[in-house]
């Protein structure tokens, strides 16, 4: 490009496509050409706007998105603060709980006393753990952004790449600003849904405690047509277990998170789906309030569909490890409560239920990271657990948390005779599988394992 397009004035004829470019951006040009100290004053004021008020590099108000996921919370129905009576009964159910699982756990129990916690309470604990699933998919946008701002230009005009080098930051804030609105109503609208603190299999807590969320789980026990009692107790046992394996497997939650950042990391943006919905050439339209509403255009249509090796790796791992943990709780909380709860075995059905029709789970990585997780191997994952505890007994079976490297695959849960025999199931046996894993249960049945501490009778609430 020559000097002479550069020195002529904003709006002469044959101006200069890159001086048109900085107009529509925002950037205005001083008569006497361009000064590039002061284009470089104009994109720091940018910056420096766009920084306001978030609290981190990527550019989202964690503040604003604490505030907003409340506000969606609030206008999806009532959020009382749990009452003393609430508290005094999960209190009771609690200590029955931990004394039903003592005999059917090798792990201890959770030395925090259980909370009844509002909404609002579970949104602001849980948080900083969104903070460090969600950032690098903000990243991920404002470099599709970033992308989509400098690509055709960038190839007519050479001195377009730098500019889109000085926009990135820009748009980083941008990208932030609008995945605030997305993630504040994804968060506000799973903690309608949520029950327990660690129902969505993952530890999102800011410390391992038993945690009951009494108007939703008072939501989910109406019309299942089972004692109101039970199933609360239920709820509070397979909490119970659940924080149990947290606070004793210290590798388990950080190893979960790790999985969910690391297929955060390689997402990929569909950048078409950003171009049809904000004119990324008009910087100056880029307010909060126009951001919020191209968030809302956005939902659903930012992920690409199609996964790369590592995150159909990723995925296939995080999968496995939610199926162990939930398929152990099944199984424990069956231990814990199958002599003392007439209707243990319709319960577990209805929380399976609740998994396989797009669960909170699904439902909150789908919205937040375009990622489905399939509930299909819990069930297969709990009859492990079943084979596992009758041939090792209780210590045995908790043995193969204490390392990730003993943790069976998906093609070990899937035969869990192979498993316990040491051996991969060959096809040649596939007709005495049913027979073996009816004979190993049927013993464990009748009490014959002897690792299994025979359980103690039921323990009266303090």
């Amino acid at each position: 490009m020559s000097d002479d397009n550069i020195s002529r004035s904003p709006g002469e004829p044959g101006e200069d496509p890159l001086s048109e470019l900085l107009r529509q951006l925002g950037i205005s040009l001083p008569e006497g050409g361009m000064n590039l100290g002061a284009m470089m004053g104009q994109f720091q004021s940018m910056m420096a706007q766009a920084q306001a008020g978030s609290e981190s590099a990527t550019g989202i108000d964690w503040t604003m998105a604490r505030r907003t996921a409340r506000q969606v919370a609030a206008s999806l129905g009532s959020d009382p603060v749990p009452s003393q009576t609430q508290r005094t009964h999960l209190a009771d159910s609690h200590r029955l709980a931990e004394s039903w699982l003592d005999p059917v756990v090798s792990f201890e129990a959770c030395p925090a006393p259980a909370q009844a916690w509002s909404r609002a309470q579970w949104i602001e604990d849980t948080m900083d753990s969104w903070r460090a699933i969600v950032e690098p998919v903000v990243t991920s946008i404002a470099e599709a952004m970033s992308s989509d701002l400098g690509g055709e230009a960038a190839a007519e005009i050479p001195e377009m790449a730098q500019l889109t080098g000085m926009l990135t930051p820009v748009m980083r804030m941008a990208a932030g600003q609008m995945y605030t609105s997305q993630l504040a109503r994804a968060i506000g609208e799973i903690s309608t849904e949520v029950i327990s603190g660690a129902e969505l299999g993952l530890q999102l807590l800011s410390a391992p405690r038993v945690v009951l969320l009494p108007t939703n789980a008072e939501a989910f026990v109406k019309g299942l047509g089972l004692p109101d009692e039970d199933t609360l107790m239920y709820i509070v046992v397979r909490e119970a277990a659940r924080q149990r394996l947290f606070s004793s497997v210290k590798w388990l939650a950080p190893q979960m998170l790790a999985l969910i950042e690391h297929y955060a990391r390689e997402i990929t943006i569909d950048t078409g789906a950003i171009s049809d919905t904000i004119d990324i050439g008009d910087v100056s339209e880029m307010t909060p309030g126009k951001l919020a509403e191209i968030s809302e255009q956005l939902q659903g249509k930012l992920f690409k569909p199609t996964r790369s090796p590592e995150q159909e790796d990723i995925l296939a791992r995080l999968e496995t490890l939610l199926a162990l943990v939930e398929g152990w709780v099944d199984a424990v909380a069956h231990e814990a409560c199958g002599q003392w709860l007439t209707h243990e075995p319709a319960l577990l059905e209805a929380v399976r239920r609740r998994r396989a029709t797009n669960g909170p789970t699904e439902k909150i990585t789908n919205a937040l990271l375009g990622l489905q997780l399939r509930p299909r191997l819990v069930r297969e994952s709990a009859r492990f657990w079943q084979v596992v505890l009758a041939d090792r007994g209780v210590a045995g079976r908790d043995q193969l948390w204490s390392h990730p490297d003993l943790m069976p695959s998906a093609a070990d849960i899937e035969d869990p005779i192979g498993f316990v025999q040491g051996e991969s199931h060959s096809a040649e046996a596939g007709a005495d599988w049913d027979l073996e894993l009816s004979r190993l249960l049927e013993q464990h049945d009748r009490g014959d394992d002897p690792g299994h501490d025979p359980e103690p009778g039921p323990a009266e609430p303090a």
